[in-house]
């Protein structure tokens, strides 16, 4: 070994002078430690890891463990919690004037609301979407094979047993369910309700505000929207869906073109409609707006027999964003228990009287019950359905598809579950709906007349024409005026007796059978 050493020395003086010598051996003895720290970080890290990567596996069988190092907590989710109106605002203590004294009217009658001036509508228009109380995601089951069961269902929104029915109520963080389109791969795309590619494009693109109605069976007319904004008429969605049998009608009475839009209203064409009963059509875009508007935010549904002629955003902060919901139609007018409400369904033969009293049953052993003050703060369990405006977050989303679900698989008479639907989801949530007065409704949307009743009636006279035509004269017998004396003369002269005569011609009512 010493020989070895002294023949390597020499060799190392051969090639480097002396006095590099010491600097060669420095660089070696570095080198050397710098090998050494690498290797030994290289398993201190590998320790590491593999420590984090255990109290990892630890914490998440639910074993105390501490993170060596934790991820940053994310950001809090913002929503709108609301506001309130300034003081001195005139809405602010606005309160209903009692009803007019007028026992000649009784029916219903629209009632004063304080609406904001549109520019301050639009900018309390929330930033931030409401809180969904209990679900935070939302998707819908597609199912391809369908396999019909013995309770109900369609092809178009299923055929869930009532397993599945009855686990769609218990409202979770996730939850899929059926909500409509079971079939194909997107709504509107070979799903029954088909609609072209260009109208689900431009369906896509709205991501605002949306009012929508529908017309099938040309049983309705087209009524424009009065007093919109020109700001909303720039950036509110207007659409009216219709079917290939009212298409027929619009282009041949000349309201129809090849711009597809009429007024504000721009015109759907729906294809291979699921139902054969045009009312149960109607309620795809009424409850589904949600999935054939993915990206908007708020929608408003008006039937079609109504005009609307109060700004959509007006109509949004007073129902929705003032009281802060994200649900809100009004309560009928006239009766406010489901039973009731079948029964009257029943009499004025507006379905099938043996699937109403199923439904009802079903509902009773449910635990629905006739509506009393036990109910309060609920004041109705009847809705008027013609006019919806809500917000598209998961609970209403929720809401919307249970209640479709119950309209597929029972009567298409949508006020008669309602409740049931409603229920269900409070047991569960803090959530709940906003039922305003029908008065209110009848406020913003004026009700018109089908097409049938409108078509029986005399057509008005022609622009431009001017002429009145008077009764003819009445005609005189002259043996009768000149057989009358004093008696006559009495009653023409008594100015009382004539006038009180002319009114009661004037206000006779003439009633129907």
């Amino acid at each position: 070994m010493y020989k070895e050493k002294e023949g390597l020395l020499p060799w190392i003086h051969k090639f480097a002078p002396r006095k590099k010598v010491g600097m060669l051996l420095l660089c070696a003895v570095s080198l050397a430690v710098l090998v050494w720290v690498l290797f030994v970080d290289k398993e201190a890290g590998q320790k590491d890891n593999s420590t984090y990567i255990e109290s990892i596996e630890r914490t998440n069988v639910g074993q105390s463990a501490s993170i060596v190092q934790p991820l940053p907590p994310l950001p809090p989710t913002v929503y709108f919690k609301g506001y309130t109106l300034p003081p001195g605002n005139p809405c602010e203590g606005f309160t209903l004037p009692p009803p007019p004294a007028d026992k000649k009217r009784t029916g219903p009658r629209p009632c004063p609301v304080c609406y904001l001036p549109v520019e301050q509508a639009i900018a309390l228009m929330p930033d931030a979407p409401s809180f969904s109380p209990g679900i935070s995601n939302l998707t819908y089951i597609r199912e391809e094979n369908l396999r019909k069961t013995e309770f109900g269902g369609s092809e178009f929104g299923g055929y869930p047993s009532l397993m599945q029915r009855n686990n769609s109520y218990d409202v979770r963080e996730s939850m899929s369910l059926h909500c409509g389109f079971v079939r194909g791969i997107r709504p509107g795309h070979q799903t029954g309700f088909d609609i072209d590619d260009s109208d689900l494009l431009g369906m896509e693109s709205c991501g605002g505000v949306l009012v929508a109605s529908a017309i099938f069976g040309a049983f309705d007319l087209i009524r424009q929207p009065k007093n919109i904004s020109e700001y909303a008429k720039k950036n509110v969605c207007f659409y009216m869906f219709v079917d290939e049998e009212t298409e027929v009608f619009l282009r041949d009475s000349s309201e129809l073109d090849g711009t597809m839009r009429i007024g504000l209203w721009r015109i759907v064409i729906v294809h291979n409609l699921p139902y054969d009963d045009p009312r149960r059509n109607g309620k795809v875009p009424k409850l589904l707006l949600h999935r054939l508007f993915p990206n908007a935010r708020y929608s408003l549904w008006i039937d079609a027999k109504l005009e609307l002629v109060v700004d959509p955003y007006q109509i949004l902060e007073r129902f929705l964003w003032r009281k802060n919901a994200s649900f809100a139609i009004s309560r009928h007018y006239r009766r406010f228990d489901v039973f009731i409400e079948a029964e009257a369904n029943k009499a004025a033969a507006k379905f099938d009287n043996a699937s109403i009293d199923f439904q009802v049953e079903f509902y009773k052993k449910e635990g629905l019950t006739p509506y009393s003050t036990a109910k309060l703060p609920i004041t109705s369990d009847v809705p008027e359905g013609c006019v919806i405006a809500r917000e598209h977050n998961p609970i209403s989303n929720l809401f919307a598809c249970l209640w479709f679900n119950e309209v597929d698989r029972f009567t298409p008479r949508d006020q008669i579950s309602f409740a049931i639907v409603r229920d269900k989801i409070m047991s569960k949530t803090n959530w709940t709906v906003n039922m305003f007065l029908d008065c209110e409704r009848r406020n913003f949307v004026v009700q018109g007349y089908h097409r049938d009743i409108l078509e029986h009636w005399a057509p008005p006279p022609p622009p431009g024409a001017t002429e009145i035509v008077h009764p003819p004269p009445p005609v005189v017998d002259e043996t009768l005026q000149t057989s009358r004396n004093v008696t006559t003369s009495n009653y023409v002269t008594d100015p009382r007796k004539r006038e009180r005569d002319r009114k009661s011609k004037r206000h006779r009512k003439v009633i129907g059978s």
